[in-house]
């Protein structure tokens, strides 16, 4: 366990490297499926930095990745890894230093260690079965106990036929709690979580593995209790994500409207 954390580590690490090398300059980019979803040259050569690097201690084990024609489902049995290269792209794209560098290792779905990498604001979250740190120190959710104090965030993206579940639940939110953020990155908003800066983050439909996975084992980890919207322990292919400190969280899938399918990370 130790040396596939020492993987995760540096893999995330040669990555982020790749992409803050590129980031405030004029990288080249190209649309996905919208204006909003675009995806970088850097997005492309830091996956494939982390790809080398993974492979250079686990030749044979299955990726799954978000760009080109990486794999894309996790396989339900034995070892694999998920990777997002910059988690957070129309940040990166637009000079804000909210993105990172995933990296997961899972066993037949679970993970066991994973790490997210923040290079613009010199940060790194690594979890595996014996806690979460961040650059070393132990991190936990927050003490917070009472709702009317939680600060919320939303991630993952409204289009593709959600902005109205989404207009649904940012009017909850707001009729329901005095604080709302949005990150613009979801592994870095479930890592936030984690540490303590927030206490709830919620998003809506069937959000893309490499997006979540590894945030989801840091807030975990740190204490937190993550589910689907109905309630129900939180799985890769699970439909919506509340994550949340831990207290009183049936209370805030109570003030929360979820609803919607098929959502898109940040």
């Amino acid at each position: 366990m130790t040396d596939r954390r020492e993987v995760a580590k540096a893999a995330a690490e040669r990555g982020a490297n790749v992409a803050m090398d590129a980031f405030e300059t004029d990288v080249a980019t190209r649309e996905k499926s919208g204006k909003v979803d675009v995806v970088t040259e850097a997005d492309e050569a830091a996956q494939d930095a982390v790809i080398e690097a993974i492979r250079e201690s686990y030749p044979d084990e299955p990726i799954v990745g978000e760009e080109g024609d990486q794999r894309k489902t996790v396989p339900e049995s034995g070892p694999a890894w998920i990777i997002d290269p910059i988690d957070g792209t129309n940040n990166f794209v637009h000079g804000v230093g909210r993105w990172g560098t995933a990296v997961a290792c899972v066993e037949d779905g679970e993970p066991v260690t994973s790490v997210v990498t923040v290079p613009a604001l010199d940060e790194q979250y690594v979890a595996d079965a014996d806690g979460v740190w961040l650059n070393g120190e132990p991190i936990g959710v927050s003490d917070r106990s009472d709702p009317d104090a939680f600060v919320v965030a939303v991630t993952l993206r409204y289009t593709n036929g959600l902005r109205e579940a989404y207009a649904a639940l940012v009017g909850s939110i707001i009729e329901s709690f005095d604080q709302f953020q949005r990150v613009g990155s979801t592994q870095f908003t479930l890592a936030l979580l984690a540490r303590g800066s927030l206490d709830v983050v919620v998003g809506l439909g069937e959000a893309n593995p490499w997006d979540t996975v590894a945030g989801v084992q840091l807030i975990r980890q740190a204490g937190g209790t993550v589910t689907d919207v109905s309630g129900e322990p939180w799985r890769h292919d699970s439909e919506g994500l509340v994550a949340t400190n831990g207290a009183a969280h049936d209370a805030v899938l109570g003030r929360l409207a979820v609803d919607g399918t098929d959502a898109e990370s940040d």
